[in-house]
């Protein structure tokens, strides 16, 4: 860090203030900001960009974090984000984790418009349906990244993606694939059949079994994927609207699949069916 890089002592500085209000949703709506904790987060965040402007716009950092990252605090700083030496009271202050690691970033909101998703054609979409727990979205959006996918879509009545608890279990995949977020559930199943996507409900109560689509070769085309609420699922006029309701089988004893496990199963399903001789995603190109 740089000598003449001020301290802030005081947890009532106004910068301090205005990242710690970050952590409520109404404020990060209409500041169009949010908060990313830890250094995997603030890496991502520092690398990107969202148009011409750079994501990352704020960093504090406790004096130990920034001489363990220092590779991190350099790439915030080309990034043009202001960087304060932060006491660890300010730290824990911001922070909304139990032990703080050091770094927390102020970010821009990088959602983007579903328009712009469609237009990309994407073979590989997770659609989020009325999900509530930030955990769950942050983890799923994990999963889709992992998988490969090329967006993720959050309904209008699914949880705020900018939760610090969901940007912290995205573990910087946030920052790695386009993220539409407030689209009634209609307008997105119905756009994307509209645009040559088959759009699955993942249900355990499905009709059609995972394997047996997969046996058949009905997974290579450009698919959507459709998850529902952790404790009631996808209510029947969602999955109505979807091409197919499909269930992972249950080989075991287990009574079902938690929200997270399921979508990891679906997609990269999805994504091995598609990389085959014939999918969407082969050495072919077809």
């Amino acid at each position: 860090m740089s000598p003449a890089t001020p301290e802030l002592i005081s947890p009532r500085s106004s910068r301090v203030l205005a990242a710690r209000r970050l952590a409520k949703r109404n404020f990060r709506g209409k500041e169009r900001l949010f908060l990313a904790e830890g250094p995997q987060a603030v890496r991502e965040a520092a690398g990107h960009r969202s148009g011409d402007a750079a994501t990352l716009v704020e960093l504090f950092a406790t004096l130990e974090a920034a001489e363990r990252y220092a590779d991190i605090v350099g790439a915030a700083r080309d990034a043009g984000a202001r960087v304060h030496l932060a006491a660890e009271q300010v730290i824990a202050d911001i922070s909304t984790t139990v032990t703080p690691q050091g770094l927390v970033g102020v970010c821009r909101f990088l959602d983007t418009p579903f328009e712009e998703v469609l237009a990309a054609r994407p073979r590989l979409v997770a659609l989020l349906a009325n999900v509530r727990d930030p955990g769950n979205a942050g983890t799923v959006l994990r999963c889709a990244d992992a998988a490969g996918a090329e967006a993720v879509v959050l309904t209008d009545a699914s949880v705020d993606v900018y939760n610090p608890k969901a940007v912290r279990a995205s573990v910087g995949s946030l920052f790695h694939l386009p993220v539409a977020v407030g689209v009634p559930v209609e307008q997105a199943v119905g756009a994307l059949r509209g645009a040559g996507v088959r759009v699955l409900a993942a249900d355990g109560a499905g009709d059609r079994d995972l394997d047996e689509e997969l046996d058949k070769g009905t997974m290579g085309g450009p698919t959507a994927w459709v998850f529902g609420n952790e404790a009631w699922g996808l209510p029947e006029e969602t999955r109505a609207l979807t091409d197919a309701v499909v269930r992972v089988p249950i080989h075991g004893k287990a009574e079902s699949l938690n929200l997270a496990t399921a979508a990891a199963v679906c997609l990269y399903a999805s994504a091995r069916a598609q990389r085959a001789p014939g999918g969407c995603r082969s050495v072919t190109g077809n």
